[in-house]
Formats: C-alpha cells, structure tokens, sequence
C-alpha cells in the first residue's frame, strides 16, 4: 500500500471545508492520512479518539459529505479520487468490495453512493446511539439525518425574529438561509437563535440607530456566538449608592467631636 496521501487544494480550500471547527478539518486530515488506496477506513472511531476529536466532528463530515459511511463501520473519503492517484505497481486494492460495489463516480470522480436499500440515514457504526445523545443541537441532529428540516428550521427562526423585532424577512433569502446554516453546522439549535434574537432586541429595539441592526446578517453572522453568551437585560440599570441614596456625613473623629463639646461649653460659660 502506498504510504503517501496528497490533497486537493479544490477541496480543502473550498468555503465548506474552511467553515467547519479545525477539530473537524483535522480529523479530516488524519481519516484520510490512514485510509487504504481506495479510500475506505474500517477504524473512524479509533482515529477520532486518538487524535482527540469529538462525535460531533465525525457528524459533521459526514453532513457537509466530506466522507460516506456504510452500515458495517467502514467510511469512505468521499473526494479521494480527486486528492489522489496512485500508480498500479504501488496500489493495493480495498478489502472492502461490498461497500465499494455500493458507490459510483461522479463527473469528477468524486465517490457517489448509489440509492441502496443497505445504507441507512446517519451514521450507524457504535457511535450511532451516542450520537443522538451529543448536545449538537435537535435541530443540527435533524438537519443530518434529513434535509426537508431545513426549511422547517430557517422558516421557524425568521418568523420568530419577524415577530419579536417587528419585521418582514424572508427565510427563502439566499443570504439569510446560509446564515443559518452555518451556524446550525457550528452545533446551535433553535433555541440559541431565538435567545440572541431577545437579548439583542432588548438592547437595541428601544433605539432608532441601533435597532436597523435587528436583521439576519448581523444576528446570525459572525459574532453570533458572543451575542449568545451576552446576559438578559433587567431592566434596571447600577447605579451608584451616592446617586440613590442620601449621602450619608462621615463619622466625626473622637477628637473632633471633643473640640466641638469644649466649644459648646466655652459660649455657655461666656453667658453665665
């Protein structure tokens, strides 16, 4: 087997590879480091744990299709042909024939999965309960396992925004459903949408200058995150005590207080 891999720049340059968190452009990386010459890894898992990925990258791969996963374990890099030509007299064929037989190329010879009753929605190696339980979001989970969601969610999020914030966008914008997307990708959930979309109501929705910013390319962009960690407003604003309260004198020293007492005594002295 040939110990060399290369990668196309095509690819790995691509704004779909870039987007993702660098565990996953990793784990990219050492899966195919360590595939055969067809592509095909029969230990994901192993590797995952090893190079210190989570399941949410391996879930993550698989969404933006970057490798293919069968029923037994196996995954397949879905690009290889693209990233690598191996020349015959330093080739050795797969040991797994019946995943093979499974896929197809593409007009640029990128692995296709034919439409085979075998192959299952997600991702069904030993992982595949564990990845229900990963706090990458109901809706990110949904999103993988079947694309119909997506305008489910983009709908449900911008109606929502509309509502609170008192606009009309629309979830069929180009713009606007990239957005999401990508931040659906990154592991939020609807719910992180709509917390972002409150707290930036609050602090921008009373004013005439800040409240044009309540639109989707500044909610959901990339500052999405730190909006989202941003605490609730009260309502009530800290103040100083001094500004409350009475001010209050400062306590009299002892002997200042003497000094007044001697002087008190001094003027009634003077009148008797």
């Amino acid at each position: 087997m040939a110990e060399r891999r290369m990668f196309a720049k095509t690819i790995i340059d691509s704004d779909a590879f870039l987007e993702m968190p660098l565990s996953s452009q990793t784990l990219y990386f050492h899966l195919s480091m360590r595939a055969d010459d067809e592509g095909f890894i029969n230990n994901p898992n192993s590797i995952m744990r090893v190079v210190g990925a989570k399941y949410d990258d391996m879930k993550l791969l698989i969404a933006k299709k970057f490798i293919i996963p069968f029923e037994s374990g196996v995954v397949v890099i879905k690009h290889w042909k693209i990233h690598n030509y191996i020349q015959n007299d330093r080739f050795t064929s797969t040991k797994y024939p019946d995943e093979k037989a499974m896929l197809s190329f593409g007009v640029n010879k990128e692995y296709k999965l034919e439409n085979n009753p075998c192959i299952q929605n997600g991702y069904t190696m030993d992982t595949q309960v564990r990845l229900g339980k990963v706090s990458i979001g109901k809706v990110s989970k949904a999103l993988v396992e079947n694309k119909t969601l997506d305008i489910t969610s983009i709908e449900e999020i911008v109606s929502y925004l509309n509502k609170i914030c008192e606009r009309s966008y629309r979830s069929s914008t180009g713009k606007t459903k990239q957005l999401i997307k990508s931040r659906i990708n990154e592991g939020f959930t609807i719910d992180d949408f709509k917390k972002v979309i409150d707290i930036k109501n609050e602090q921008w929705g009373d004013d005439n200058k800040m409240k044009e910013y309540l639109r989707p390319e500044t909610l959901f962009g990339t500052k999405f995150e730190s909006y989202l960690q941003q605490p609730k407003s009260t309502n009530k604003q800290d103040v100083p005590d001094y500004m409350t309260e009475n001010k209050k004198k400062p306590d009299q020293s002892e002997e200042k207080r003497k000094e007044l007492l001697d002087k008190l005594r001094r003027k009634e002295n003077e009148q008797i």
